[in-house]
């Protein structure tokens, strides 16, 4: 029965709509801010194209797509496809592939059959998010494009369907220190009626990638890593006198209670994870701390013999939550 629930869940691709607000949820927990320049943007519909800067993984395209209001498709790295089972885990997650020259040049010609979902979807008045600069790294600063984002916008063109692409700037304070203060900089819609001609020769890629490119620079910040002044003027938030002392003994006993989890947690991910850590953190707290907290909460019970233990599946949440709103923001 639960290989046939699991296929169900997968064919009608219910898990997108099942984690939806439940990672909407987590994000509060790992994010302390999340700043959008243009709000308005988060009801926009399809057909459209949002074109991103990639510098952090998974989270980037979480963020994103449960942020917007209608369903976001996203594009990601062919060899996480690994096998059967994993294709239809990721496309329930409404994730298609997306194959570069590093996994075999055999598997390019796959990306045919991605970009053909990607009009059919655009077709659908559908959005999907694509990173133009082509791989994460964990950076402030924005890399050369490359030429799938040109491709999948004037092959659509061509098909005479109205897309929207949408520049997209994604902006962290730090790529290894839980407790995000992300800025998301939206910023002007290109068309095809910006370009006089549509073509998919290289001229006409390369005027595409340099229309966007002008977008993008500026809302990527552009920070070399060492440059503290400059991180904490474009990122740190000014928490209030009033807001630290009321939070305070909470947020101690949060760092106390859950320090347990997280650190065992990082212990095992800070040499295995390179660019991904706060994915691969984010993604085993939302697994880990429900059970966390559900086994704390037990042996309180157990302890106590009260039902008033009970309350601690939503203290314990909100220790977490007085923590990240105090705790230091940037490193050195």
């Amino acid at each position: 029965m639960c290989p046939l629930f699991a296929l169900f869940l997968f064919k009608k691709r219910l898990l997108y709509k099942i984690l939806f607000y439940p990672t909407k949820l987590v994000l509060h927990f790992y994010c302390r801010k999340i700043f959008i320049n243009k709000k308005e943007i988060l009801s926009q519909k399809g057909p459209l194209l949002i074109a991103s800067n990639h510098p952090n993984s998974f989270l980037d395209a979480v963020i994103v797509s449960t942020l917007f209001k209608k369903p976001v498709h996203s594009l990601a790295r062919g060899d996480a496809f690994a096998g059967n089972f994993f294709t239809k885990i990721l496309s329930s997650f409404n994730m298609l592939p997306v194959y570069r020259i590093s996994e075999g040049p055999e598997k390019l010609g796959l990306n045919y059959s991605t970009f053909d979902s990607c009009k059919h979807l655009f077709e659908e008045n559908k959005i999907v998010l694509i990173f133009s600069e082509g791989r994460c790294v964990n950076e402030w600063h924005l890399r050369s494009l490359k030429k799938g984002t040109a491709r999948l916008a004037i092959d659509t063109w061509k098909n005479n369907i109205p897309l929207q692409v949408l520049p997209l700037g994604i902006n962290y304070n730090s790529f290894r220190f839980y407790g995000k203060n992300v800025f998301l900089n939206f910023g002007n819609f290109i068309s095809k009626e910006d370009f006089l001609t549509i073509s998919s020769d290289g001229k006409y890629i390369n005027e595409f990638n340099e229309k966007l490119k002008n977008e993008l620079s500026s809302l990527v910040y552009e920070i070399d890593k060492d440059d503290y002044p400059k991180l904490k003027e474009h990122f740190f938030i000014k928490i209030s006198f009033i807001k630290r002392i009321i939070l305070l003994i909470p947020a101690v006993f949060g760092f106390i209670i859950n320090a347990p989890l997280y650190f065992a947690i990082h212990l095992i991910i800070k040499n295995r994870a390179v660019d991904h850590y706060d994915s691969i953190m984010m993604g085993l707290l939302f697994l880990f701390y429900p059970l966390y907290v559900l086994a704390i909460t037990l042996i309180a019970l157990l302890i106590s013999k009260s039902w008033h233990s009970l309350l601690i599946l939503v203290l314990l949440p909100f220790t977490v939550w007085s923590y990240l709103q105090v705790k230091r923001q940037l490193r050195k």
